[in-house]
């Protein structure tokens, strides 16, 4: 017979043991959210590549960034932990880089000052899209890549890549390629650009027409045309702000398009509403408050400093999260495509300024 002995507890079951034992070290752990490695790895090495960047304004904090972060992805290596914030800062911090833009560019005083030159930006915009649709077919260029590289050489570099990248969903690499593409020829033309306007005889404001819509980022624009002279630069910057918000048209028109392929793909049926790029709208409303005149001084360069920084950070995560072997695999071709579009932009742009006389 089986004596009870009250003074001895009863023996828990393993299942409560094992409960308990979880439930203790889920409040025994340190609650810290997975995202803040991989933010705080993307803004401390995105705040060195702005420092470098502003040693080096030629090459800028972006370039820096994304070039920093797929050094140390290559050759040391990232850990799971930092996946998940690299991940959140290369989409949505993405997306909050083009909000801040919006604080600062004035929508009057570039429709002011820029409307003599839209017909030549959407006359180079449409031979750039172009371009890259004919040239990347004939080349095997993945679609969302031939996107990215005419979208930067259309508009505004890094920037326009950074606004589509959340429509279009390209892989990290192929964002990382465009951008590094972009970069080659932005660097190429502020060397080439004022020595050949110089030698073609161009006025102040022909060069700053062509400066303005034939080379990718601003910095770079800027670059070249103060370098040519301060007329040229003035005008070149105007051209180029022009220039640049025609990507809010180009990424309704892509969300468009994206919708009308998953539907005719056949895939989950995708509403427009859905993939809409809600973030620049917010863009727009950004803009309208820097126009109205409400932004105080010492807010207005906060403003342009965060987003400076912002897209830094953005693009220092991307870096971070790109496979140099994937790129390699993909040979020179994308570097061919965007050699290919960057001359057809820039001689188109030279070819209409000399039909309407303004060269």
């Amino acid at each position: 017979m089986t004596t009870y002995n009250s003074s001895r507890p009863l023996a828990a079951p393993p299942q409560t043991l094992k409960k308990k034992q979880t439930h203790r070290q889920q409040h025994s752990a340190p609650k810290i959210p997975s995202l803040v490695y991989g933010l705080t790895l993307a803004m401390a090495l995105g705040l060195f590549a702005m420092l470098l960047g502003r040693w080096m304004p030629i090459i800028g904090g972006p370039v820096f960034g994304i070039v920093l972060g797929m050094a140390i992805r290559n050759v040391v290596g990232v850990g799971a932990m930092f996946q998940p914030g690299l991940r959140f800062a290369s989409k949505q911090v993405l997306q909050w880089s083009i909000i801040a833009l919006g604080f600062g560019l004035s929508l009057q005083q570039v429709a002011k000052t820029g409307a003599e030159s839209l017909w030549v930006t959407l006359i180079t915009i449409t031979v750039a899209f172009v371009s890259a649709a004919l040239l990347g077919k004939w080349l095997g260029i993945p679609s969302r890549l031939k996107i990215l590289i005419g979208v930067g050489t259309a508009i505004c570099g890094g920037s326009a890549i950074a606004a589509v990248t959340p429509i279009i969903k390209p892989e990290d690499h192929e964002t990382a390629f465009a951008i590094s593409t972009i970069f080659l020829f932005n660097v190429v033309a502020v060397l080439t650009f004022p020595l050949m306007g110089h030698w073609l005889g161009m006025s102040d404001t022909g060069f700053g027409m062509w400066a303005g819509t034939a080379i990718n980022d601003t910095s770079s624009v800027v670059a070249a045309g103060y370098s040519y002279s301060v007329a040229a630069g003035d005008y070149a910057t105007i051209v180029k702000l022009t220039r640049a918000t025609l990507i809010i048209p180009i990424c309704i028109v892509l969300a468009g398009f994206v919708a009308w392929r998953e539907k005719k793909s056949g895939g989950a049926k995708v509403g427009l509403r859905q993939i809409f790029p809600w973030f620049i709208l917010w863009f727009l409303v950004a803009s309208a408050v820097r126009s109205s005149g409400l932004i105080p001084e010492g807010l207005d360069f906060i403003l342009k400093f965060l987003a400076q920084f912002l897209i830094v950070v953005a693009l220092t995560a991307i870096g971070l999260s790109s496979d140099l072997r994937n790129m390699v695999r993909a040979g020179a071709r994308p570097i061919v495509l965007g050699l290919g579009v960057w001359v057809a932009v820039a001689v188109s742009s030279l070819l209409v300024q000399h039909f309407m006389g303004t060269w």
